[in-house]
């Protein structure tokens, strides 16, 4: 029982380090000249100074919404380790861990929602920049920590107490 509850919190501390990373670095799009540019800021090559010209996305609904789902991915992850830990030494011998498999399957489902809206609406992002450019590793460890955190899920969902 002892190393089924740390490989759990050590998979689940995985996952929160993926987010972490994936939310906060500046690596979803990679342009051609190496540059990077993250969910953060909006920003355009000036042609004629070649100087990047950065704002916030305000404007942009839809990296608004990649921002809000990947933070309610954080959010969500947070709460069910902090439940995990309470529910760990609180809760009668015999009981499932239901609380934290449904916050890390609403972890999962935040994180593909936001992936998926960063894959659909990545083509006008490009537009507005120099032609090509590729997903960045916070992209491929945002979709990384997704099965992970299904599996996760499902397995708090599955896991009983025992003394």
């Amino acid at each position: 029982m002892g190393f089924l509850l740390f490989a759990v919190t050590a998979l689940h501390v995985l996952i929160l380090i993926l987010l972490f990373v994936a939310t906060l670095d500046k690596s979803w799009w990679v342009l051609p000249d190496k540059e990077t540019v993250n969910i953060w800021y909006d920003c355009v090559l000036n042609d004629t100074t070649h100087s990047w010209l950065c704002h916030s996305v305000s404007e942009s609904a839809w990296l608004q919404a990649v921002q809000a789902f990947m933070v309610l991915s954080l959010l969500f992850s947070s709460f069910a380790f902090i439940i995990f830990m309470c529910q760990l030494y609180t809760m009668k011998r015999g009981s499932l861990f239901y609380a934290t498999g449904v916050f890390q399957i609403l972890t999962a489902i935040s994180v593909f929602t936001a992936a998926v809206i960063y894959t659909v609406h990545v083509d006008e992002f490009q537009d507005k920049r120099m032609p090509g450019g590729s997903f960045g590793y916070c992209f491929v460890l945002a979709w990384l920590s997704f099965p992970l955190a299904v599996i996760s899920g499902i397995i708090y969902i599955h896991l009983r107490k025992k003394e």
